[in-house]
């Protein structure tokens, strides 16, 4: 999921790591810093058309690994979330960099998250923007829930809650959507894909200039 920039900027005194509250936090997780950038993939590839496997072994170096070089991709791409697929790795896992509606930062990742939405009664659709780094240069209105719950694990095998409102819960949503083989694409009308498949065409190359620059001022590859 990518990043709106006419969002205001979260406080990184007021942030979530995994759920928990802690102090001030880097503009750069952690995590980035070890990383190196892979490639995105792009709508139409048939990795992100497909349900991702469930993670069965944990707390390997491997798997760390793997998160690392995510954060550090959707860093370098501008993106609020960003799922194992789109990264080329099959696999129920994304990472997150997020602010909810009240500013809080969220930052951290989930492996085999299940998805807890408001029951009918209580739910809230709120339209909104959304783009998606394997969508670039595209944002089109998406309907969303204002809350989510996502339930899974963190790389240690550890259990994980997750709970977002406003933008945050909209990438839980969304990168939720990735793992089951679903962009935000697919809950649109021919119509609007249409546009957004065009806005694509039109913008991608300058998207993955900025990519470019972006990860060659960190002195790592390109994504």
């Amino acid at each position: 999921m990518s990043v709106h920039h006419d969002r205001s900027r979260p406080d990184n005194r007021r942030v979530r790591v995994l759920g928990r509250p802690v102090g001030s936090y880097p503009d750069l997780p952690p995590e980035a810093g070890r990383g190196s950038v892979r490639r995105i993939t792009v709508v139409g590839e048939e990795i992100l058309s497909r349900p991702c496997r469930e993670v069965t072994e944990f707390g390997s170096p491997e798997l760390s690994q793997l998160i690392d070089d995510m954060f550090l991709t959707m860093h370098v791409a501008d993106g609020a979330g960003l799922a194992a697929n789109q990264v080329g790795v099959d696999l129920r896992i994304f990472v997150y960099d997020c602010p909810d509606e009240a500013g809080i930062r969220h930052v951290g990742h989930i492996i085999n998250p299940v998805l807890d939405q408001p029951d009918a009664s209580s739910r809230r659709l709120v339209d909104d923007s959304e783009g998606c780094l394997s969508v670039p240069g595209a944002t089109m209105t998406v309907p969303r829930t204002d809350r989510a719950v996502a339930r899974g694990l963190d790389k240690d095998g550890n259990p994980l809650v997750i709970e977002g409102t406003g933008y945050f819960a909209r990438c839980l949503q969304h990168e939720t959507d990735h793992l089951a083989g679903h962009t935000y694409l697919d809950r649109l009308s021919r119509r609007q894909r249409k546009n957004a498949l065009q806005q694509m065409e039109d913008h991608h190359e300058d998207v993955f200039a900025r990519r470019a620059i972006k990860a060659a001022g960190l002195g790592r590859g390109s994504a």
